[in-house]
């Protein structure tokens, strides 16, 4: 898919999101990889297979309160 010099990388490895945009939608949440990544606002990914990729969330601990 990709014609950029050099290119992007390819939707089967782990830096897929470097790969460039060309379609953005940020009304809906969502933009489309020059490797036919769908990438939404939430970090979650649909691959061009169809497989789903969960959103990157990072856990944060709460600290308890001291008294």
């Amino acid at each position: 898919m990709c014609s950029h010099q050099p290119p992007c990388p390819p939707a089967d490895r782990s830096d897929r999101d470097a790969a460039r945009i060309i379609s953005f939608h940020p009304e809906q949440g969502w933009s489309l990889l020059c490797n036919g990544v769908i990438l939404f606002d939430d970090t979650g990914k649909l691959l061009p297979g169809g497989r789903a990729v969960p959103p990157q969330r990072l856990i944060q601990l709460r600290q308890p309160v001291a008294a």
